[in-house]
């Protein structure tokens, strides 16, 4: 079960059929090679940055005193905010770039870094989403298993940013959306349940 609920948890935060519409947005206009190219790097770049976070993260949490089940809550109430967003298909801080920071995309010849792996795809959702789950799993191979459904889930990411002419052709921005939505309720009962367990971890330890 924990698999499962892990494995939904990171669909719906990193959103590989959401992540279609503003890649394609964005480079529309380049060449089919330079768009493959820019899919790889940013899954790349975001691997990185998640991986770094899942090793280092908990330390930068005991640096500046905070305890895991106020970052369950707090991280529960991050998650519910972006399943708002993605149930009612808007753009937010959480899930996008802001009107300055898409003006800078569009002068870019490259948007592999920003805005794609950062924020667009590692961005305050999923790397909550790793915290989470790498401070939850306890021993070394439920370790790497959070780290293997993450690189799955990514993998997603990559096929889709990949395909995202025949998405487009096919799909639309009417069917991704949809799609966001469905997986945008099942986040909201997932981000309500961390914030239940947060609550019942700190009365447990007082």
């Amino acid at each position: 079960m924990f698999g499962l609920n892990e494995f939904a948890t990171w669909l719906v935060v990193l959103d590989p059929l959401g992540m279609v519409p503003i890649f394609w947005a964005l480079s529309h206009r380049d060449t089919p090679a330079h768009r493959r190219r820019m899919a790889v790097h940013s899954v790349a770049y975001s691997t990185c940055i998640l991986a770094a976070f899942a090793v280092f993260g908990r330390h930068i949490l005991e640096i500046f005193g905070i305890g895991m089940p106020a970052f369950r809550i707090a991280g529960g109430l991050l998650l519910f905010l972006l399943s708002i967003d993605m149930i009612f298909a808007r753009q937010s801080g959480l899930r996008s770039t802001t009107t300055s920071e898409r003006e800078e995309a569009g002068h870019r010849d490259d948007i592999s870094v920003f805005p794609l792996a950062f924020p667009l795809i590692a961005g305050p959702g999923a790397l909550t989403t790793v915290l989470l789950f790498s401070k939850r799993a306890e021993g070394l191979l439920p370790y790497v298993a959070t780290i293997g459904m993450m690189l799955f889930v990514l993998g997603l990411v990559l096929a889709c940013l990949l395909l995202a002419e025949p998405i487009m052709r096919r799909l639309g921005e009417t069917g991704a959306n949809v799609v966001s939505r469905l997986l945008g309720l099942i986040l909201a009962a997932l981000s309500v349940q961390y914030a239940v367990d947060g609550i019942r971890e700190s009365f447990l330890t007082m």
